[in-house]
């Protein structure tokens, strides 16, 4: 059987030609300049309030003892946070897809459900069953409970759709199982890994309910009050300026991290499937270890919710209707995923199909705003609508456009995960045969990456859902959501009415976790009965 292979040098030319290292494609340059556009507008907010305020006042603030003492406290907590969620990702979803566990696919649902559950939720789970847990540890602990999955979600993926021909070639070379899972499986995995840490890192770096619960005091919990409490808008802004320099320095340092290498497989049909790993004697260990994780992050907040709703309790604010607010939230909470996945596409075309210096600095600008604090993003998309589309103040749109921005890093990291092991040359086989560019993209480009799209979606969808500061400034009048209503009556102390509402937040989040593992599980069973 013979194939045909155009000759190196016309091959080569022709591939540079379409493949749009000299030209890119209209359609991803206007995407990548839209999602620019977005994320850099709350920072031209606080680039404007420091400039009205004076540099020489900005200097002053930043310059007090007390800062050192709030970038101390965030730094030592992320480092500790972001290393443990690694540990507690990666081994979850090892032993969830390389392992013949027990019931896997109830872990592969139970193990995400944690980002169904807001953090405040999660830290008034834990306090409301010790009092006394506050400071450094109960931050640490809350938080690596409440965010692992951002890392084993992406992983899981990866080591679904890993080749295990590497592996196996590895261990035939006399490599134990361990030197392979380090020298080969890790590196694979590498860019996943990475990728949940860094949406760990900026995620603690804007985290505020779950710190102010535990009194522990890091710069976005400074900057709520500077805002709420001393109206002290200049300082606000100084300290948020502090937050967008370390999520730069987080971004540097996964860039490098990652460095420049690539690995891609020809497609589904061209990867070996590894067989499940039996436990033997680790599986009571393993489900031990699993249970005390489900337990500690799903366990305790959720038993806090069901303890309040069972005992009760009254409130002075006016009835309002869960099934409106649960419609409410379902529907901006989609629409601003449709929006970040959509955003998410040509800013992960460019930085990997036309990597250079400009297409990596829109893809490092898509993760900024994690790194920002909710209520900072509102008020630059307030001061934007007030001024200039007034139509637009406390409207639906808005809303959906705040959860765009701040969520973009979720989509980003799920869809350069699919796209980056969704070979090129199988676009420019299609390109070859005569298909248009829309074609190639519908009928190749589109079936690989569609888990990744789906990934993204997900994580936007529930990351929405559970979203609280930003709504409470944009959501429009007389509309609550779940995530509303319920900090209504927790002000109050109403926890009984409020549980409900949480606990339909959680009902909400569980469907797309449930969906993504679902889909894993089938897609692993297809290529094994292959």
């Amino acid at each position: 059987m013979s194939t045909f292979a155009p000759t190196a040098p016309i091959a080569s030319g022709w591939t540079r030609a379409w493949s749009g290292r000299r030209r890119w494609p209209l359609v991803s340059v206007a995407g990548g300049a839209i999602a620019a556009a977005l994320v850099l507008l709350p920072l031209a907010f606080l680039i404007i309030q420091a400039q009205r305020s004076g540099w020489g006042e900005v200097q002053r603030l930043l310059l007090r003892h007390s800062v050192a003492v709030l970038l101390w406290n965030t730094v030592r907590l992320t480092l500790a946070c972001t290393v443990l969620c690694a540990v507690l990702g990666v081994g979850a979803a090892w032993c969830v897809e390389r392992t013949a566990l027990p019931a896997r696919r109830l872990w592969a649902v139970a193990l995400v459900l944690p980002l169904g559950i807001p953090d405040f939720v999660v830290g008034f789970g834990w306090v409301s069953i010790d009092p006394g847990l506050h400071g450094y540890l109960a931050a640490v602990m809350i938080m690596t409970l409440a965010l692992y999955p951002l890392v084993y979600l992406p992983v899981a993926s990866a080591l679904a759709n890993l080749d295990a021909g590497l592996e196996e070639a590895a261990r035939s070379l006399g490599l134990g199982p361990w030197q392979a899972f380090r020298k080969v499986t890790l590196r694979q995995i590498s860019p996943a890994v990475l990728g949940g840490c860094l949406l760990v890192t900026l995620a603690l770096l804007a985290e505020y309910g779950a710190f102010e619960i535990v009194q522990y005091r890091t710069f976005t919990v400074e900057i709520f009050t500077e805002f709420k409490l001393g109206f002290d808008t200049a300082a606000a802004c100084a300290l948020s300026l502090v937050l967008v320099l370390l999520s730069v320095a987080a971004l540097g340092g996964e860039l490098a991290l990652a460095g420049r290498g690539r690995a891609w497989r020809a497609g589904p049909g061209a990867r070996r499937i590894a067989p499940r790993i039996a436990l033997g004697r680790l599986s009571a260990p393993v489900l031990a270890g699993l249970s005390a994780l489900g337990g500690l992050a799903l366990g305790v907040p959720l038993g806090a919710l069901v303890y309040w709703m069972l005992r009760g309790s009254s409130t002075t604010l006016p009835s309002a209707s869960i099934l409106a607010a649960a419609g409410h939230t379902a529907e901006y909470s989609a629409g601003a995923a449709v929006l970040s996945t959509v955003l998410a596409v040509p800013v992960s075309a460019l930085a990997i199909r036309h990597r250079n210096r400009v297409t990596v600095l829109i893809e490092r600008l898509a993760y900024l705003p994690m790194a920002l604090p909710g209520l900072v993003i509102a008020l630059g998309l307030v001061a934007f609508s007030v001024r200039y589309a007034f139509a637009l103040y406390q409207s639906a749109l808005e809303l959906i456009v705040a959860y765009s921005i701040l969520f973009l890093p979720l989509a980003v990291v799920g869809v350069r995960s699919a796209m980056g092991q969704a070979s090129p040359r199988l676009e420019e086989v299609g390109r070859s045969l005569g298909c248009r560019p829309a074609t190639v993209w519908r009928r190749v480009t589109l079936p690989l990456i569609a888990p990744g799209l789906g990934a993204a979606f997900a994580l936007v969808f529930i990351s929405s859902a559970t979203e609280l500061t930003a709504t409470l400034l944009l959501h429009p009048t007389g509309v609550n959501t779940l995530a509303t209503q319920f900090w209504a009556y927790t002000s109050e102390l109403s926890y009984g009415a409020a549980a409900p509402y949480a606990a339909l937040m959680v009902a909400i989040s569980a469907i797309p976790a449930y969906v993504i593992s679902r889909r894993m599980t089938t897609l692993a069973r297809g290529e094994r009965a292959r």
